[in-house]
C-alpha cells in the first residue's frame, strides 16, 4: 500500500509513510508519520532498525533528512526507537521523548544524548518553526508509563501511539476505520491487556475530548476518521483493562487475553 496523505493544504501535510508490507511484525502494520509544513518536517515514531531504509525512502518523496526539525517518540519500545541512531546520523533534528526514558535510550547504542529533549509529565507545546506548532499531550500508562501523543492543530489529527492500535489479520490493508463496531474485534484484546487501567484511559479521554479531532492516527493499524473517532473515545472511556482485570498475582479474569 502506498503512502497516504491524511491532510493536505498549500503549506501543510500530514502523511502516513506506509513502509510496511502485510505480514510484517507478525501481521501488525507499523505506522510512521510525517508532518510537513512548508520546507520543514517532523517525523513521528520513526520505527525499528530493520524498517529504517524503507522509511527513509518514503520520506524522500517529500523532504530530505536535513529538513527534519524534530523527531518525536511516543514511548520507548524498539519498534519505535530501534532505528534512532541512524536517524541521528542523517539529520540534525532534536528528538522529543518523555523525560523518564532519557536514562533508558542509551541502551539503543546511542553515544550521546545531547539532542534529546525530555518532555515533562504534563506535556508541552513545541514550536517546530515559525508558524509550525505541535502539541505534545500526556497519555501516561497507555501503555507506557511515559507515553506521549502529538496533536497537529492544523490538520486536527491526533497521533496516539499505541492507543487505538489494531491487530489486523494478515492481508488486510484498509487504511481507515469508518465502522467502529466492525473494527472492535481487532483492538479489544490488545487494549484490555496492554492498557494499564480504566482510570488512565478515562483521564486521557477527558483530556483529548477538549481538542477538535478529525482523525486518530495510531502507531499500528488503520486511522480512525468520521464517526469512528467519537465511537472509539466513548468505548475507551468505559474500558476495563490492565489491573482492573487482575484477580490474583499472575492471574486475570477467566477468558481475558494473555
Amino acid at each position: 500500500m502506498r503512502n497516504i496523505t491524511l491532510f493536505s493544504s498549500e503549506h501543510h501535510k500530514f502523511i502516513l509513510l506506509n513502509e510496511s508490507e502485510p505480514g510484517e511484525e507478525d501481521g501488525i502494520r507499523s505506522n510512521q508519520y510525517l508532518v510537513a509544513h512548508g520546507e520543514h518536517g517532523v517525523l513521528l515514531d520513526p520505527g525499528g532498525f530493520g524498517v529504517m531504509p524503507r522509511v527513509l525512502s518514503e520520506l524522500l518523496r517529500y523532504i530530505g533528512p536535513d529538513s527534519l526539525k524534530a523527531i518525536m517518540l511516543s514511548h520507548q519500545d524498539p519498534d519505535i526507537v530501534g532505528g534512532i541512531a541512524t536517524w541521528l546520523e542523517l539529520s540534525n533534528a532534536p528528538v522529543y521523548v518523555s523525560r523518564i526514558w532519557l536514562r533508558f535510550l542509551p541502551h539503543y547504542g546511542l553515544s550521546s544524548m545531547e539532542r534529546f529533549v525530555g518532555v515533562p509529565d504534563e506535556g508541552m507545546c513545541c514550536e517546530v518553526a515559525p508558524g509550525f506548532t505541535l502539541d505534545l499531550i500526556p497519555a501516561h500508562f497507555l501503555h507506557s508509563e511515559g507515553q506521549i501523543n502529538v496533536y497537529d492543530p492544523v490538520s486536527r489529527i491526533l497521533f496516539t501511539g499505541d492507543i487505538g492500535a489494531a491487530m489486523m489479520p494478515v492481508g488486510t490493508d484498509d487504511p481507515f476505520v469508518d465502522d467502529f463496531a466492525a473494527h472492535l474485534p481487532y483492538i479489544e484484546g490488545f487494549h484490555r491487556r496492554y492498557m494499564a487501567s480504566n482510570r488512565a484511559a478515562r483521564l486521557w479521554v477527558e483530556a483529548v475530548s477538549a481538542l477538535d479531532i478529525q482523525m486518530i492516527a495510531p502507531q499500528h493499524g488503520p486511522v480512525y476518521r468520521g464517526a469512528a473517532v467519537p465511537a472509539f473515545l466513548e468505548w475507551f472511556r468505559e474500558l476495563e483493562c490492565g489491573v482492573d482485570l487482575m484477580v490474583a498475582a499472575g492471574r486475570f479474569r477467566e477468558g481475558e487475553p494473555s
